[in-house]
């Protein structure tokens, strides 16, 4: 899953924006993730560090777009910062945060298309964490961004993935240890969960962006909202 944000003080633009990149997503086959923002001040109150793609709008009320980029760049070196311009020589002042790239408004598919394919191809060479497990059926390397969340099944694990479950033999401490650093969360005895993938909140359950509801315990729940609320970048 890769996460974008978009950042537009148009509304009408954040619209199509998040139109054209679920077009996008679907007939690339990528499944994008999409968080949208009004202004600048939103987007900061709000900044995750999970946002693979930054779209952010150069000319906003309040804070424009390369102020914003300067506050980000203070927490997250890692994010891609696409500006959104109407006025080419803005763009050039995007370098200084070391932008990747703009976009020139009106937004065209055809644009949005190369920049979001650029991208990803370049994820695509970065290294990606993963973990290698066996079972009877043989050897499996997993990507942890592929990973919605790990169960316990039959005194073993059940890792739920986007190309389907593999069945593990360690122990959910075990497991935890592992992948914890890369986002995953503790909400239950028997659940890890990637928080990536979380949708909501609803009582005692979370739902994945898949639909699934999975149960909160009790034990486990305050923990978990703090580490819910610190990848959010929010208060819950």
């Amino acid at each position: 899953m890769i996460t974008v944000a978009v950042c537009d003080d148009s509304m009408a633009m954040v619209k199509s924006m998040k139109e054209n990149l679920e077009e996008y997503g679907k007939e690339s086959n990528h499944e994008l993730r999409i968080f949208t923002f009004v202004s600048g001040e939103e987007l900061l109150e709000n900044y995750s560090f999970r946002y693979d793609i930054l779209f952010l709008d150069i000319k906003m009320t309040g804070m424009n777009g390369i102020q914003v980029a300067e506050k980000i760049r203070e927490r997250d070196q890692n994010v891609v910062i696409i500006f959104l311009t109407s006025l080419i020589q803005y763009a050039l002042d995007g370098y200084k945060v070391n932008a990747a790239s703009y976009i020139l408004k009106p937004i065209k598919k055809a644009r949005l298309k190369i920049e979001m394919d650029r991208v990803i191809e370049e994820f695509a060479q970065r290294d990606t964490p993963f973990i290698t497990v066996h079972n009877d059926c043989g050897n499996y390397k997993i990507l942890l961004k592929s990973i919605s969340y790990i169960e316990t099944y039959n005194r073993n694990l059940l890792i739920h993935t986007n190309r389907g479950n593999v069945l593990c033999y360690w122990k959910m401490k075990e497991m935890e240890k592992r992948v914890e650093k890369y986002g995953f969360a503790r909400c239950h005895s028997s659940f890890l969960v990637n928080l990536l993938f979380v949708e909501n909140i609803q009582k005692n359950d979370l739902k994945l962006a898949s639909g699934e509801l999975i149960p909160i315990g009790k034990s486990k729940k305050k923990n978990f909202m703090l580490q819910l609320s610190g990848f959010w970048g929010e208060r819950i």
